[in-house]
């Protein structure tokens, strides 16, 4: 056993990064959360409270004044977790009426994050009422509105489905595509192939098409369930949904042929296909732990990871409502990885066939 590095890896390495991983990197804290103030009062109380905010390691501050209409895009492009709007003559009512409400609009396709962020905007709030009431004859209330815009519930299933998807679909089709080329090459078919008049490139498209058409039956029954079960219906546009997952599908499946050509076996196949596409879906497509809590380095890390740019698709065409304009940056994102893998593919499969 010691003479194995891997098995010392395992044994020691593992533990090790899990700890720091789960420990430090990965946190359902937040933090470094961009939220935009429209002061709409400039008095001293709103600064204040404005101050406050962006004091706390929590949130980034973006203060602008923004018509109703544009806070809207700003959810939809997804670059705000939260809104905070003071109206005018803020301070006066305080001073007046010894009440004064405010706004807050949150981002609810992410319920865990939503409920977050508005309890630590409402507490800096609080606290900053705690601050000012000894300086007060008599006591006064700030109330904060909270408004959760896509899912006022703040039910779990418009935050689960989409990482669903963006998880079934990863896994089938990398770690079945995967197996394909190798399976063929451990039941000697592959002599079969190599001596036939077919271009490579007609190979792997032969590989891939049942894959695609598996993966978008697959599609379908989630969105049926989703639809008529938990009651999530698509909200976009249904054929540019469908659109951008057979583009996932596609570059899911170059990800799964480029490892079937290099890997030796079916086994080693699978195992790369499971722990290297399952556990960066999990930890770094936004689906179980935001993006922006993770160091940097990790941050950069997860730009490569195909599915956080589908599941930030998913969520804005089927939660959000939003059309193409608003994730043309994503769909881009997404076919250059693609091409990326494809392209690795055909090159490598051209040297083993020669």
């Amino acid at each position: 056993m010691l003479r194995d590095k891997r098995t010392l890896f395992i044994l020691f390495g593992m533990p090790v990064v899990q700890i720091l991983l789960f420990g430090f990197a990965l946190t359902n804290e937040i933090k470094d959360s961009q939220i935009l103030v429209v002061d709409h009062a400039r008095d001293d109380a709103s600064q204040a409270i404005i101050t406050k905010l962006g004091a706390s390691r929590y949130f980034k501050i973006r203060k602008e004044i923004l018509s109703p209409t544009e806070i809207q895009d700003n959810f939809r492009e997804g670059k705000i977790r939260a809104t905070v709007v003071f109206p005018a003559q803020f301070n006066e009512e305080l001073e007046h009426f010894n009440k004064a409400q405010m706004q807050v609009l949150a981002d609810g396709s992410d319920p865990n994050t939503a409920s977050l962020v508005t309890t630590y905007i409402t507490s800096v709030v609080r606290d900053y009422q705690s601050d000012r009431t000894p300086l007060m004859n008599v006591p006064y209330q700030i109330v904060p509105e909270v408004r959760m815009l896509y899912n006022p519930q703040l039910l779990g299933a418009p935050n689960f489905v989409p990482g669903v998807m963006a998880l079934v679909l990863m896994l089938v089709c990398v770690m079945m595509t995967a197996i394909s080329i190798v399976r063929e090459k451990e039941m000697g078919t592959m002599e079969v192939l190599l001596v036939s008049p077919f271009q490579p490139f007609l190979v792997i498209v032969s590989k891939a098409i049942p894959y695609i058409l598996l993966s978008l039956v697959n599609l379908c029954a989630i969105l049926l369930l989703s639809t008529f079960l938990l009651g999530l219906p698509v909200k976009g546009s249904l054929v540019l949904l469908l659109f951008e997952s057979t583009l996932f599908i596609i570059c899911c499946l170059s990800l799964g042929i480029l490892i079937s050509i290099k890997a030796k076996s079916q086994q080693v196949a699978m195992l790369i296909s499971l722990v290297g596409m399952f556990l960066p879906t999990i930890l770094f497509s936004g689906f179980m732990f935001p993006v922006e809590n993770m160091p940097l380095p990790l941050q950069v890390v997860s730009n490569f990871v195909p599915s956080k740019w589908y599941y930030c698709i998913v969520k804005s065409v089927m939660i959000k409502g939003v059309g193409f304009e608003y994730i043309w940056k994503e769909t881009l994102i997404l076919m250059g990885i693609t091409c990326v893998f494809l392209v690795i593919s055909l090159k490598s499969f051209n040297v083993r066939l020669e």
